[in-house]
């Protein structure tokens, strides 16, 4: 068989595999629903500078806690109203689509990578190496996530590069524990036995070999510690341990509004709101990527 032909091959398989996963996936309304509300968040995001109406820093000082455009006083200026200092309310929501998205990112790519690693050789050298490893992930994970992230910051220092370290720091345990344990149910079969016995190296063996075929329960995983790492992060902002006034972190916009939610509700409530939604939306999408990915969860 030629180059050409298993090439081919190749091509028709991974076909064959993404069409059988977006199968599984849209069977689950409530994931495709999710999907697409995380794209528009990303769209949000990627084009803030384009559809935002107005700067979210500028503060119109003749403009103070103006109402959302639908009720009595308000204005189709501000369509979602202003805050205290007179910032449109719609703009620093968009704005902070980035924010929360940068550190959804950021945070799961520290703690994917990192847990990834120390997984890896917990479970390919087992023995001590396992002993040590598992042992530390016990007592990160002995503390409540949120208490360990408050530490962290304290020890670090307010501000929203520390607290996405903190946070990166309390979900790596979550992907070292299953990746130690997609390790040692994967390195006890044949084809790893094959691919020692035709020499293949360690580094080849855990990187090359073991590891493509424990990526499904990582990116559910990292699907759901998105979510959380943008609730946590919030939640730190909130308590000023996070991204720093004047920022548009909708954490940080609820703890600047908290003085007016009974005489200004839509300070309070709208940023509340996207966080619900987003953090809703993409577990909804690790919902559908669990289904898609787990074949034990896929019906015939």
């Amino acid at each position: 068989m030629s180059d050409t032909t298993i090439k081919l091959s190749d091509a028709a398989i991974r076909k064959q595999m993404l069409a059988d996963f977006w199968f599984y996936f849209r069977q689950n309304r409530g994931a495709v629903v999710g999907m697409w509300v995380f794209i528009g968040l990303v769209l949000l995001a990627v084009f803030a500078q384009v559809i935002a109406p107005h700067d979210p820093t500028q503060q119109y000082r003749d403009a103070l806690l103006v109402p959302p455009f639908w009720q009595e006083g308000g204005s189709t200026s501000f369509l979602l109203g202003t805050d205290a200092v007179g910032r449109d309310m719609l703009s620093r929501l968009i704005y902070g689509a980035q924010y929360s998205l940068f550190i959804g990112v950021v945070v799961v790519a520290i703690a994917l990578i990192g847990g990834i690693f120390v997984g890896l050789l917990a479970g390919f050298f087992g023995g001590w190496v396992d002993t040590v490893i598992m042992r530390v992930m016990d007592v990160i994970l002995a503390f409540p996530s949120l208490l360990l992230a408050l530490v962290l910051v304290a020890v670090l220092g307010p501000g929203l590069t520390n607290a996405m370290i903190a946070i990166a720091i309390v979900y790596q345990p979550h992907f070292a524990r299953l990746t130690r344990a997609a390790v040692m149910g994967e390195k006890q079969r044949e084809y790893v036995t094959a691919a020692r016995v035709a020499g293949a190296g360690t580094m080849r063996l855990m990187f090359k070999t073991i590891l493509p075929n424990c990526l499904a329960p990582l990116i559910v995983q990292a699907t759901l510690s998105f979510s959380s790492a943008v609730l946590d992060s919030a939640a730190l902002g909130f308590l000023g341990m996070g991204a720093q006034p004047p920022s548009s972190e909708w954490g940080t916009m609820l703890a600047e509004a908290r003085e007016f939610i009974l005489r200004a509700w839509w300070v309070v409530t709208l940023p509340g709101l996207a966080i619900l939604i987003s953090v809703l939306a993409i577990n909804l999408m690790g919902d559908g990527l669990r289904d898609a990915l787990d074949p034990k969860l896929k019906r015939s």
